[in-house]
């Protein structure tokens, strides 16, 4: 990911939660603070902002080419701009492989099994569909699968699907509020509380807001991300590399491009025990770049301490970085 895509990134997700209900006067004056850094910042949640709008008017105008059953309906905003101009496209796909619909309760015919990954753990699981799903660090997830359905619960975390088609049988994933239905692809799933995300590496998906009964969804492909956030569902620009990037974990490692300081240490506090903790604002927004091994926070901070000179403090508790 580079600079400006990670800016985008940060103006979609402050689009995101500016949109829900719960949003207060502390995150108004981060936001505040985040627009007043740069002109880039400022120019990108514009951006953000207007696709929104653009959205919004095209609904209004009751489009007739069928993208309409695609943006939504008022109330349930879902584009990042640079996919309107895909709208009659998607429009014109239909349902595709991989849908996000309401799910509620686990089936009655098949026997539920839980799995979990401690803190910077990885596991794969084999089910008897012949389908296969990776786990992340932290994570929790429940299967069900027999003869006559497929479904899978990500309680907590993230886990990598490559999931075997059964012509007629759907596989669900559930996320929370979300649920994707899967014919056959592969994709992944994360899950920040109320927030998920999907990275698509093959195949389609449909994405629809949970409470929505009326089939209107956006379709995504191989490339794209789609983020849920409550009743928002926006989907970044299309990139093989950020999707690879996301995956990164599978292999181990964290990828970073121009990523702040304070959102390099997150990510690694994902995967290991004792957290990174920043000590200061200038620490925080010092950018990132590299590869690097997720369960080796020692060779971070060194590169951390030896590159920009940074203070390290390490006790039992935690390890501390600061300017």
């Amino acid at each position: 990911m580079n600079r400006q895509r990670d800016i985008e990134d940060r103006a979609l997700d402050w689009l995101i939660q500016k949109d829900e209900p719960d949003w207060t006067d502390a995150e108004q004056t981060e936001l505040d603070a985040w627009l007043e850094e740069s002109m880039a910042h400022k120019a990108a949640y514009w951006r953000a902002a207007q696709g929104w709008r653009e959205a919004d008017r095209i609904r209004s105008l009751g489009s007739g080419d069928g993208a309409d059953n695609d943006i939504g309906h008022a109330g349930h905003r879902r584009w990042w701009w640079p996919a309107l101009a895909a709208a009659s496209v998607v429009g014109a796909i239909g349902i595709g492989t991989v849908a996000l619909v309401p799910h509620a309760s686990g089936p009655a015919t098949a026997q539920m099994v839980r799995f979990d990954t401690p803190v910077g753990g990885k596991r794969t699981i084999p089910l008897s569909d012949g389908s296969k799903v990776e786990l992340n660090t932290a994570t929790v997830v429940r299967t069900a699968v027999s003869s006559r359905s497929r479904d899978v619960w990500l309680d907590s975390g993230e886990a990598y699907f490559e999931i075997a088609h059964r012509d007629g049988e759907p596989f669900v994933v559930h996320a929370g509020k979300q649920t994707v239905t899967v014919l056959g692809t592969k994709f992944s799933v994360r899950r920040d509380k109320d927030r998920v995300t999907v990275n698509v590496v093959e195949g389609r998906v449909r994405v629809e807001d949970a409470g929505i009964t009326d089939g209107r969804a956006s379709i995504i492909t191989a490339g794209d991300t789609a983020i849920a956030r409550g009743a928002s569902t926006l989907i970044a620009p299309k990139s093989e590399e950020r999707v690879e990037s996301a995956l990164a974990w599978r292999d181990g490692m964290l990828n970073f491009d121009q990523t702040t300081l304070s959102e390099a240490a997150a990510e690694f506090n994902r995967y290991n025990r004792k957290p990174i903790v920043i000590g200061d604002a200038a620490a925080a927004t010092i950018r990132i770049d590299g590869n690097f091994q997720a369960s080796n926070v020692d060779a971070f901070v060194r590169l951390l301490r030896d590159a920009y000179g940074l203070k390290i403090e390490e006790n039992a508790s935690s390890v501390k970085i600061s300017s």
